[in-house]
């Protein structure tokens, strides 16, 4: 479904470089790294709102040179900035934006829109910033795209709408022929939701692949700094040392560890702290 070769972009004091990845139908890819790293223009550039940058970015089969138009009706977004008008109410939004997509359904949007409780008839610069991203992916899910971009909205939702998004997610790719791709520091909703990974840091790409793979490569590993430092420090992608323990992330590779270390899988959010660091801690 997304195919990214060697994609760069090149801002005054900011650059994207070499990005590179695929993602099928019927999945769901976290993009992560710090505020900065290229994570919005990452998304800005597959929705086809960057279009000069080189490299090379395939969607559906298609490139937006060949098709822009046909690549976007597949497309739905959930950015922060509010392209509706305020002064319109939710139901007139919805209606005059549907008309460019060949696919809007205006039931099924009132039916999101009540499922996220939303009231139709506010205007749309009444609406809070959670109200606002709620009404986004409504209006996002109702034209029926085959790929959602979505910008850091979980942030913005309450405890219990959280679940119902991670819900709604699952529900976008149960048929196979669908996909997301899920910006967010919420860690957690990636632990629960990503079937594949993508990290940035100022830029670069840092890390890609599939979830398992990735749960499978590294090993979180905790006990005496002295027996830690026996492992290949190639193998080490960084090491931290508390006043009462020191852990690392290795890679699985480095086995065999000795026997009294304790290992287990690591979070997301360990991952990306190793890497965010680098080797270091005499690593």
């Amino acid at each position: 479904m997304v195919q990214v070769t060697e994609l760069s972009k090149k801002f005054k004091g900011f650059s994207l470089d070499k990005i590179h990845f695929s993602l099928p139908e019927g999945f769901i890819m976290g993009l992560v790294g710090e505020n900065g790293a290229g994570k919005t223009t990452l998304l800005r550039i597959l929705s086809g709102l960057y279009v000069d940058h080189m490299g090379t970015v395939t969607l559906f089969g298609k490139t937006y040179e060949e098709a822009e138009q046909e690549i976007k009706d597949q497309i739905g977004t959930v950015f922060h900035e509010d392209f509706f008008d305020g002064y319109e109410t939710l139901e007139s939004n919805a209606k005059r934006w549907g008309a460019f997509y060949s696919h809007y359904d205006d039931r099924l949007f009132q039916d999101m829109a009540q499922r996220f409780g939303l009231d139709l008839k506010k205007k749309a610069r009444q609406l809070s910033k959670g109200e606002s991203l709620k009404f986004s992916l409504a209006f996002a899910l109702s034209h029926q795209p085959k790929l959602l971009l979505l910008d850091e909205p979980s942030a913005n939702f309450d405890q219990d709408f959280q679940r119902e998004f991670q819900t709604v997610l699952r529900e976008f790719i149960a048929d196979g022929q669908h996909s997301v791709i899920l910006s967010t520091h919420q860690t957690e909703d990636l632990e629960k939701l990503a079937d594949y990974l993508l990290m940035l840091r100022n830029g670069e790409q840092l890390l890609f692949g599939d979830m398992e793979e990735i749960r499978g490569k590294y090993r979180m590993v905790s006990g005496e700094r002295y027996k830690l430092n026996r492992i290949r420090k190639e193998r080490v992608l960084y090491m931290e040392e508390t006043e009462f323990s020191c852990q690392a992330l290795v890679e699985s590779s480095a086995w065999p560890f000795d026997k009294s270390l304790k290992l287990r899988e690591p979070t997301i959010a360990e991952i990306m702290y190793a890497f965010s660091k680098g080797r270091k801690g005499g690593a």
